[in-house]
């Protein structure tokens, strides 16, 4: 029994944009590649694969493998998925992180048939994928869920409503079987797996928890397994009260402001630096949150893979109030303040338990500079509905890694991105620079392509990273198979409970 966060708005992998939603699918669809137990991809569907000396074609070996009701899984299921996924029909929030692949965008723009994308079936068992530029990371987005499969045979039949729960067909270690809105989403054993004899726990209940405080009770007591989080002010107290069941670990993971572009005074450069620099993210990672988060100057996180976070803005080593005191200068030189108008507008913020707390925070840092800063307050999925739709002021997001990558922060503020470039961030230098790193073979040239792009970002504020995040994760400890890893991913499939059969 697992409390999962906010309740899912699909049960389609091409209709989903939370880690939420992504935990529960990964359960029940498989990619080319999988989670290992420590995050890392390993083979899936594809048993391996092979790539041309020019980093430009892949192709992906699939193992003997059946949907749940029997059907072979073949590579013109991934043709089908890639396809439809990157038509504009389906509407994916995640189509552009799919650009990589060799005639994606314009598929993705309505400019050219889903046929024309660079994926085809060599033979039932062999999957090309062409590429327009070289992508050593693919085997990291293989495992996400823009690129699991979806059953073609049951989406020809029923179009979306193949995802009904009498209808759902899987490829993973589990199937769904039941999802009363609002109580549960209940998957059982998949005999099919191609692994199924390696699976310990037969039926898996994910619970909505969006009030983590509730949730820790309902682990405590024994009706939840484990929660995927902690609230963040408990977790020092947790750690003293039951310490072998508080699990936390560095995350790839940042919480961010995004400015409306369309929001007159924001199109002012010093009125956007004033804002960035006079929030005491310190106090905020320290004295709010207290579960290991730091205090966020770059955008990219520590600890991805193959990259140095770009070097922080000069004034994140000033002392607060030198900050704000140069924040009024600027708010005063751009016409805001005493003598001046009033700098008036809305934060639009998540409702989820600690979130209230910091933009509380934010708000105070802002009155001190003169700013009067409304706060807004939606749940999870509809203030995140109304950032897409580009209804706010100010909004505040936070992002998880969708692969070990610098790439999977940085591509966020492409101007091509769409929906999730929250405020239209547009730059094209800043563009350009992700073009030529995603254009370079060597590691090295291509790390330093994206921190420059990083330090553009940086520059032109219109992003507010204000911190870094730490996994956490009570689980009681009699589930085994549990392994702390970076990109905080679990599948269920590793997991058992003790006394039971398994690892």
């Amino acid at each position: 029994m697992i409390g999962n966060g906010p309740e899912p708005i699909s049960l389609d992998p091409h209709k989903i944009n939370g880690i939420w939603e992504s935990r529960l699918l990964s359960d029940t669809l498989v990619g080319l590649t999988e989670d290992a137990p420590d995050g890392s991809p390993v083979p899936g569907m594809a048993e391996r694969w092979e790539t041309s000396a020019d980093g430009l074609t892949w192709r992906f070996y699939l193992r003997d493998a059946t949907w749940s009701d029997g059907v072979p899984v073949t590579a013109d299921d991934f043709v089908f998925s890639l396809r439809r996924i990157l038509d504009p029909k389906t509407a994916s929030e995640y189509a552009s992180l799919l650009y990589f692949i060799k005639g994606a965008q314009p598929v993705n723009e309505g400019k050219a048939a889903p046929d024309t994308l660079g994926v085809r079936a060599v033979t039932p068992k062999i999957l090309e994928i062409s590429l327009e530029r070289p992508a050593p990371y693919l085997p990291e987005i293989a495992k996400h869920q823009t690129m699991q499969p979806v059953p073609k045979h049951m989406v020809e039949k029923y179009g979306d409503q193949w995802t009904r729960p009498d209808r759902y067909v899987s490829n993973g270690p589990y199937v769904i079987k039941e999802w009363r809105l609002g109580d549960y989403v209940r998957s059982v054993k998949n005999p099919r797996f191609f692994d199924a004899d390696s699976v310990c726990v037969d039926q898996v209940y994910y619970f909505p928890t969006t009030d983590a405080v509730a949730a820790e009770r309902r682990v405590r007591r024994g009706e939840l397994d484990l929660n995927t989080t902690i609230q963040s002010n408990r977790t020092a107290f947790l750690r003293q009260e039951i310490p072998e069941w508080v699990h936390t670990e560095t995350y790839l993971t940042v919480a961010y402001l995004a400015f409306n572009s369309d929001f007159p005074a924001f199109k002012d450069p010093r009125v956007r630096r004033a804002l960035n620099m006079s929030i005491d993210r310190e106090f905020i990672a320290e004295k709010i949150l207290r579960a290991g988060q730091k205090p966020a100057y770059t955008f990219v996180p520590p600890g991805v893979a193959n990259y140095s976070p770009a070097t922080p803005p000069e004034w994140a080593s000033w002392p607060l109030e030198k900050r704000q005191a140069e924040a009024r200068r600027l708010l005063a030189e751009a016409g805001y303040g005493p003598g001046g108008r009033e700098l008036t507008f809305e934060i639009k913020h998540r409702g989820s338990t600690e979130i209230p707390l910091q933009m509380a925070a934010i708000q105070a840092d802002w009155k001190a500079i003169g700013v009067d800063a409304k706060l807004v307050q939606n749940e999870t999925q509809i203030a995140y509905a109304a950032y897409r739709a580009r209804d706010f002021d100010v909004a505040d997001a936070g992002w998880v890694a969708d692969y070990n990558d610098p790439m999977s922060f940085l591509y966020l503020m492409r101007s091509d991105t769409g929906p999730q470039n929250y405020g239209d961030y547009s730059n094209p230098v800043y563009d350009e620079l992700l073009n030529k790193a995603d254009r370079e073979p060597d590691i090295a040239r291509r790390a330093e392509y994206l921190r420059q792009a990083e330090t553009i970002l940086l520059a032109d504020d219109n992003v507010v990273p204000t911190t870094f995040g730490v996994s956490r994760n009570l689980v009681n400890p009699k589930i085994t198979g549990w392994v702390d890893n970076i990109v905080d991913r679990h599948p269920t499939r590793y997991l058992c409970v003790k006394g039971e059969k398994g690892r």
